[in-house]
């Protein structure tokens, strides 16, 4: 009997045992919490600057009619896109064919007389020097061939000026755009001299983007910016996401706004797909320089609480630790880190919520996904300018 009660005591304690250990391990595990992180450089990193602003078209055309008349056809409708030269309204061109039939017969009448002068002329040169015909009478045809001759530059001129209303008779596009709805219905009597608008053409491709900023920031464009027409893009929100569109800054004015103390700053956009109409709200992004060093970190990994930002790092023994720093430059793509973190640290970016000062943790490298360079990258923030 005393031999099975110590039997009977040794398994148990050995499942004990067993036990302890699962549980250890187990706890072990529970311990070493499972975290992203990057590893930030202090290197030359894009700088960006961020404005509101409206788009405008950057080419506006009130179609005037040249000539009176009926308005007989329209070629193209509302909301149409056309191309320099085509063709948009007619107007009734019975008059203008008229007056130039007339023009063309009176020519045709001062070269037939102009030919019998002439003709006279040389008829009376010889007898006058002879003197068998009087002077006077020579001098009267030789005035009647300089008369035609005066006569027909001006019915060459009637001609021309008769054409070219025939011609302003197809009213053309002046510039390619957009077609606006139009003002005048066909059959409708149009009075040149009323300047009656008939429709206005836009062009949008490449629509432009005015911004305003500070006198300050223009400054610091001039000292920063490294090419006269910065390279530029801009941001629409819509329902489907964010739309980006690319081009560059080619202007900005020469005044300050007593009122606001902003420069008026133009971007000219490329918009192929004519999406992008004039007067949309859009951000205004202009890239500065690439050749200051900075250590930016993503925003979202940076939390705030009554002391202040900070951040998680992994340490040396990859345990948690809290960094306290201060920030500069922003943008909603990264932000720099002025003071708090150096050259070479782990920044956690996952698991915030759950962490803290001390836990184990087990550190997983996603410098490449999650990374300055593949926010720059991602976000094609990387101008063909810029190194």
């Amino acid at each position: 009997m005393r031999y099975k009660r110590f039997f009977f005591i040794f398994i148990i304690l050995f499942f004990v045992g067993c036990d302890n250990k699962q549980t250890s391990s187990i706890k072990n595990n529970i311990d070493t919490i499972e975290v992203n992180a990057i590893t930030i450089q202090n290197k030359p990193i894009p700088l960006w600057v961020r404005y509101t602003g409206r788009t405008k078209a950057s080419n506006k055309q009130d179609i005037i009619s040249r000539v009176s008349g009926i308005l007989e056809k329209r070629y193209v409708k509302d909301g149409d896109y056309v191309k320099k030269g085509e063709k948009l309204f007619k107007i009734q061109q019975d008059e203008y064919l008229v007056a130039l039939k007339i023009a063309k017969a009176k020519l045709k009448e001062d070269l037939a007389a102009i030919q019998l002068a002439q003709a006279n002329v040389d008829r009376y040169a010889p007898l006058v020097k002879e003197g068998l015909a009087p002077r006077a009478t020579l001098e009267q045809y030789q005035s009647q061939v300089l008369k035609l001759q005066a006569s027909i530059e001006g019915d060459k001129a009637a001609i021309k000026d008769a054409q070219l209303n025939l011609s302003y008779t197809i009213i053309k596009a002046p510039t390619s755009g957009k077609v606006s709805a139009r003002r005048v219905d066909v059959g409708n009597m149009i009075n040149a001299q009323n300047q009656q608008v008939l429709t206005t053409i836009v062009k949008i491709d490449p629509i432009y983007a005015y911004f305003s900023p500070s006198q300050k920031d223009v400054m610091m464009f001039n000292k920063l910016s490294k090419n006269n027409k910065p390279y530029a893009f801009i941001e629409l929100e819509t329902p489907f996401g964010i739309q980006r569109y690319d081009g560059h800054v080619d202007f900005s004015d020469n005044v300050v706004d007593p009122l606001t103390s902003t420069i008026t700053m133009r971007a000219v956009i490329n918009n192929p797909t004519l999406e992008l109409l004039p007067g949309t709200f859009v951000y205004v992004n202009i890239f500065l320089t690439d050749d200051k060093n900075f250590i930016m970190i993503p925003p979202y990994i940076i939390l705030n609480d009554q002391l202040g930002k900070y951040v998680f790092i992994a340490d040396k023994d990859n345990k948690v630790k809290r960094v306290d720093i201060k920030t500069g430059y922003r943008t909603k793509y990264y932000v720099s880190v002025i003071d708090g973190l150096k050259d070479g640290d782990r920044v956690i970016t996952s698991a915030l919520l759950k962490i803290r000062p001390g836990d184990k943790i087990h550190v997983n490298d996603t410098t490449k996904d999650e990374g300055i360079d593949a926010i720059l990258k991602k976000n094609k923030l990387i101008p063909k300018t810029a190194k």
